[in-house]
């Protein structure tokens, strides 16, 4: 019998339609076990001597419009192994159930609150569990912030009583995924790191600056200006842009202000409304000194080579012709 020791997260925010689970334990790819999640259905942490069928099952029963202390009975009443199970579920309106079984290994239980339930299994104390709950209680933000919150807090209570290894966060809304094209709207593991939560906090800042629309549409800044400005010297180091630095935002700055969006996946971060999110224009600005300082302590092997930024087109002209590939035939 395999175990490992995890403390998890189940949560529901009914104001953005979202459904998510965070998870840390002394375990590789924790992400690839314990979190399951459907938008408008629901969302599960299975654990402790996991029962990975509990993931499709529990969605199943979700999508039927089962409620959560329903979907937590009706798979553990069908399981000989109950005792040594832990699962956590939230249902589509927010209703929260667990279940710890008396076999799992100690420090193990469950918190369940108003649309969340926190679990864990070979815990330090109850403290990791109660310290989770009061996080998520408390932390204002949306449910990305709440989550990374309640996991930070139950590894200062302890966490693990055998370490940290690996972490996730999986977070659905509909339509929410890259594109729209899935529900998908967070998926982000660390699947073996000394610290495992702050490495995922790390991916998520990455996460949420490239592909994530959650900043508040009233700091986004009109491109005029000052910004206009900003914009095209930040573009022309990085040789998305050649045109004066006068401040009109023309077809040539808009054309390589799309141009920097899309090679650096940004595309989530497009606007219509000729605005730019403050986001966007520090991590143009943060490039462009990166780059300023790359061509300041570098010493050029090719002349000209400094001179030019990462959104230049490459010189020469088109590719040359492929070598052509001689065989040879060994004589016998």
């Amino acid at each position: 019998m395999v175990r490992f020791g995890t403390f998890s997260i189940v949560a529901h925010d009914p104001d953005r339609g979202s459904w998510g689970v965070a998870v840390q334990s002394k375990f590789i790819s924790v992400g690839a076990v314990v979190p399951w999640a459907a938008a408008k259905v629901g969302a599960l942490a299975t654990q402790a001597y996991a029962n990975v069928t509990y993931g499709p099952r529990g969605l199943d029963l979700l999508r039927e419009g089962r409620s959560a202390d329903e979907v937590v009975r009706t798979l553990v009443a069908s399981d000989d192994r109950r005792d040594h199970r832990q699962l956590g579920v939230v249902d589509a309106r927010g209703g929260a159930a667990a279940h710890t079984g008396s076999a799992c290994m100690e420090w193990a239980g469950h918190v369940v609150g108003s649309g969340f339930t926190c679990q864990g299994n070979i815990l330090f104390a109850p403290a990791v569990v109660e310290a989770m709950a009061r996080a998520f209680e408390t932390t204002p933000g949306d449910l990305p912030e709440r989550l990374l919150s309640a996991l930070s807090a139950g590894q200062r209570e302890g966490g693990d009583r055998r370490g940290m290894q690996s972490a996730a966060m999986l977070i659905v809304r509909e339509k929410g995924g890259y594109d729209e094209g899935s529900d998908r709207w967070v998926d982000l593991r660390v699947d073996d790191h000394p610290s495992p939560i702050e490495e995922l906090r790390r991916i998520f800042r990455l996460y949420d600056l490239t592909l994530l629309d959650r900043e508040d549409p009233a700091t986004a800044r009109p491109i005029e200006g000052e910004v206009a400005v900003a914009l095209q010297h930040d573009l022309g180091i990085l040789g998305y842009y050649h045109g004066p630095r006068t401040g009109t935002w023309d077809a040539a700055s808009r054309a390589a202000f799309e141009r920097f969006l899309g090679e650096n996946n940004f595309e989530n971060k497009q606007r219509p409304d000729g605005k730019v999110w403050p986001s966007v224009m520090n991590y143009l600005a943060d490039r462009a000194a990166a780059e300023v300082a790359r061509r300041t302590t570098t010493a050029p092997v090719v002349p000209g080579a400094l001179d030019r930024g990462p959104g230049a087109n490459a010189p020469g002209g088109d590719r040359s012709p492929p070598t052509p590939r001689r065989t040879s035939r060994r004589s016998k």
